[in-house]
């Protein structure tokens, strides 16, 4: 789960990292109050969507650039009218954009320097590791490509967490010297604090900047959550916006189903994400082109799977359906009831191949056989490949 970097903000206020002053707003008359309310002649009206290159970025009605410096509220109020209801198209976005619901007005700071750092959790060692650079505010990727050397990591130990020496070592090597290395010192531990009482599986300060008056700040953050720890964080939870999701995966989560949507015009429905990444891989082997991951879980119900189908069939791009189901703590009837009514609900006219293993197989295959609806059986994963890219290529 992503959130907006006022969010962020937010975050950062609750677990004291420093930040600059700043506010949201859902109207241009809201953005004028905001920039009266945050006062100075600098500031910086910001689109709020979950993508990155905003400030390169170019709205569908012309207006150059999602990151603007504006000097007086009624300014503000007109960036804000160019933004907001607009969408923002960036390298991030692909060619449709993102609706902008929300901008964020900030205070424009002035900057001596620009780092980099990062939380996040090292999958060798299943541990946090901290991330830090001197080359702030442009990608960390760029930086390793052509700069590594510039790139430095600290191991926190989960049961000691992030130490005293750890935050002094982390300043010294940002060149952060004096009441600077006393504020990064308090800035790094309220921010590994904010990554393990979040659960975060990382944060991103991107920059984190020094000011020509001393202050060191976290300008512009990236946050992700652990899905597997949100139970316990109903706050986060609350900041979920749906809007920037894609509806197939929202309506696939509210079935607890795992959906990713691809380009291609195969729909894989199949029970275990190793399995469903083998169907995948097999489908393309077989000449087709995958146009989702799905993932039904290990104990799908027929309400999920006739769920399932309508997701599926809510990509316009779908023109076949491979059901590859292996019945180990699922029952493959189960699976078979489900996709004879979702079939029969929605008309399904798009060629249809399942295969299935394992539990109550026989009574699946029956299931099917007897429904009286065009459903091609088959009996491998290869055999279903084959036979679903060629109903594709013949319908």
């Amino acid at each position: 789960m992503n959130i907006h970097e006022y969010q962020a903000r937010e975050l950062f206020e609750k677990f004291g990292v420093a930040t600059s002053k700043g506010h949201v707003a859902s109207t241009p008359e809201e953005a004028e109050k905001a920039a009266a309310a945050i006062g100075g002649s600098n500031l910086v009206v910001k689109a709020q969507i979950h993508a990155g290159g905003r400030g390169k970025g170019t709205f569908t009605n012309g207006f150059q650039g999602g990151v603007k410096l504006v000097h007086t509220p009624t300014e503000a109020r007109d960036i804000a009218s160019k933004m907001l209801g607009h969408a923002l198209v960036t390298k991030q976005t692909g060619p449709e954009g993102r609706v902008v619901n929300k901008v964020f007005i900030a205070e424009a700071v002035d900057i001596s320097r620009e780092l980099y750092i990062a939380i996040l959790v090292d999958r060798a060692t299943s541990a946090p590791m901290i991330i830090a650079s001197t080359e702030g505010g442009m990608d960390i990727e760029t930086v390793a490509e052509h700069t590594p050397e510039k790139i430095f990591h600290v191991s926190v130990d989960p049961l000691l967490g992030l130490q005293p020496f750890q935050t002094r070592k982390i300043a010294a090597n940002l060149g952060l010297r004096g009441p600077l290395m006393t504020q990064a010192s308090k800035l790094f531990t309220a921010l590994y604090r904010t990554f393990i009482e979040s659960d975060c599986s990382m944060v991103e300060i991107n920059p984190l900047v020094v000011t020509p008056d001393g202050r060191l700040l976290a300008l512009d953050a990236k946050f992700n959550f652990d899905d597997n720890a949100l139970y316990r964080q109903p706050a986060i939870v609350a900041m979920r916006d749906k809007e920037e999701e894609d509806p197939r995966e929202v309506a696939a989560s509210e079935f607890n189903l795992n959906y990713i949507g691809l380009d291609g015009n195969i729909a894989c429905l199949v029970n275990g994400a190793g399995l469903a990444m083998a169907t995948m891989d097999i489908v393309q082997f077989a000449g087709g082109k995958p146009a989702n991951f799905l993932d039904v879980g290990g104990g799908a119900t027929k309400d999920q799977v006739c769920a399932a189908f309508k997701i599926i069939l809510s990509d316009k791009n779908v023109e076949g359906i491979l059901v590859n189901i292996f019945g180990g703590i699922m029952d493959c009837n189960v699976i078979a009831n489900g996709i004879v009514e979702a079939a029969r609900e929605v008309g399904l006219k798009l060629p249809l191949v399942v295969r299935l293993e394992g539990n109550n197989v026989e009574a699946g295959k029956k299931t099917l056989s007897e429904s009286g609806l065009t459903i091609i059986s088959a009996s491998t994963l290869a055999d279903a490949a084959q036979k679903i890219v060629a109903a594709v290529k013949a319908a």
